[in-house]
């Protein structure tokens, strides 16, 4: 069965607590930290998921899943390992060079916290074979980053076969990570293609009920 990290982007500020509480209630595996900077993407979460981070770590012992779509990775990286996460994923495309990721990737390694790297649509899926011995996941865009509510983009469906095929051929044991227009409707085609944790926030956030919501998913 398909894993499930529940995004916090469009919660409600007066109602993280209870929010937290419901999707905990509700089987959510992991608790999705979309951390926006207004510079490698329009919109800025910086302040709102720092909250929720430390409200979560506070009252909730699920495992914290962090998205970095920020431009200075390094030091995003650094402030999120405060908080020891399950995971940090940060985007293939916000790193100058093959130098750059990898120092990423030792960063989040050496603190001993789970290695994600992204790509967005238009990236070539090609472009993160190389890191594949280095990262725990693959974080595949299936929207443009940086809003939620967003319609699902087929294409990216290939992306997430070919990544799935290389990675079985070559013995690479890697999760698969689909992020995007995630819901009831698309959920089937992503998991047909390789993915097996889906991120989700808009579907289960504006349901009137977590639990059915996430299981629909799952």
């Amino acid at each position: 069965m398909v894993e499930i990290s529940t995004s916090l982007l469009n919660a409600k500020k007066d109602q993280i607590i209870k929010t937290i509480y419901d999707i905990e209630v509700a089987g959510t595996d992991y608790i999705h930290i979309d951390v926006m900077d207004g510079k490698f993407v329009e919109k800025d979460t910086t302040e709102f998921m720092r909250e929720c981070s430390e409200c979560a770590k506070n009252i909730t012992n699920l495992p914290l899943d962090v998205h970095l779509m920020v431009k200075d990775v390094e030091n995003y990286i650094k402030s999120y390992l405060a908080i020891e996460p399950h995971s940090i994923t940060f985007h293939l495309e916000a790193c100058k060079n093959n130098k750059e990721v990898m120092k990423n990737i030792s960063l989040i390694r050496e603190n001993g916290v789970k290695i994600g790297i992204s790509i967005k649509p238009k990236t070539p899926v090609e472009q993160v074979y190389e890191y594949l011995p280095y990262v725990h996941k693959v974080l595949i865009m299936t929207v443009e980053p940086g809003k939620g509510g967003q319609k699902f983009i087929p294409d990216t469906l290939e992306k997430i076969n070919k990544l799935n095929i290389f990675a079985y051929e070559n013995g690479y044991d890697i999760d698969i990570q689909v992020d995007g227009g995630i819901d009831n409707n698309t959920c089937e085609n992503v998991k047909n293609a390789g993915a097996n944790i889906l991120v989700a926030g808009t579907y289960i956030i504006n349901s009137t009920d977590y639990k059915k919501a996430i299981l629909s998913l799952k």
